[in-house]
């Protein structure tokens, strides 16, 4: 049994940062009793950080439930599949195939619009090592304005599908149907906040269309696409009113409302 009365306080917090398992019950009573302030702080950081830890596990278990239920129907590879892009004024619509491995465990995932620009970066270079396979698909502008974003949104979607190099046995889709896959589907309203396969497609599809536009700044300077990625802000709207817009920009979009003020 370690003795933590003999410890320094360093020491303690080195014993617990290292822990991989939970105290046990002896180690808790003997922290708890301990008198000095310093080990109650550490005791308290201990045990918020375990309660954060078992939070995480259960929101990651429950971002997997579609994942499951599908594996125990027989199904091996699972694809999510989500979009970025449909809202902006300027770029493409990027879309993201994505199939995990079974017991898969990443945390932190979440839908990329719940994450920071830098660690959507960070899971994205995770997701590259260790889904099975990861695409994208883009539809460029001239399909957007001609078929429209749905649609083009779609077309982003099946060419990620296509570029995939394992062929997936069922695909779950963020708020769209397919009916051109030739496997079984499933379109879930919000998928990218209820599954973790959409959930990781999300990331891929916005860290790569963001990517992107920052290219798209350097051979279109003035609009601020690094900052905005051509979505609809103040700024956005301000620089296409000062120099027009660019062969980047949808036409079929309002570009700039009547009566807006900028």
């Amino acid at each position: 049994m370690t003795t933590f009365s003999k410890m320094t306080l360093k020491e303690i917090e080195r014993y617990l940062q290292t822990q991989t398992a939970a105290l046990q019950p002896q180690e808790w009573k003997l922290l708890a009793a301990d008198a000095r302030a310093g080990v109650k702080k550490l005791l308290a950081q201990y045990t918020a950080r375990r309660q954060a830890e078992r939070t995480e596990q259960e929101r990651l278990s429950a971002l997997l439930c579609y994942e499951r239920q599908l594996r125990e129907k027989g199904y091996t590879y699972i694809a999510g599949v989500d979009e970025a892009g449909r809202g902006p004024l300027a770029g493409p619509v990027v879309a993201a195939a994505v199939i995990l491995p079974p017991h898969f465990h990443l945390p932190g995932l979440n839908d990329s619009k719940q994450l920071t620009p830098g660690k959507r970066e960070k899971l994205f270079a995770a997701l590259q090592e260790t889904a099975l396979a990861w695409s994208c698909g883009v539809a460029a502008v001239e399909e957007i304005d001609e078929l429209n974003i749905y649609q083009a949104t779609k077309l982003a979607m099946l060419r990620a599908l296509q570029k995939l190099s394992i062929k997936p046995d069922y695909v779950l889709l963020d708020g769209i149907s397919l009916q051109e896959l030739p496997c079984p589907q499933q379109r879930i309203n919000g998928g990218d906040r209820l599954s973790a396969t959409v959930a990781a497609a999300s990331i891929i599809a916005k860290v790569t269309r963001d990517r992107l536009m920052c290219e798209m700044d350097k051979k279109y300077p003035g609009y601020g696409f690094a900052s905005h990625k051509g979505y609809p802000t103040r700024e956005h709207r301000r620089a296409i009113a000062r120099l027009g817009p660019c062969p980047l920009h949808r036409r079929s979009f309002l570009l700039l409302p009547e009566g807006e003020k900028l």
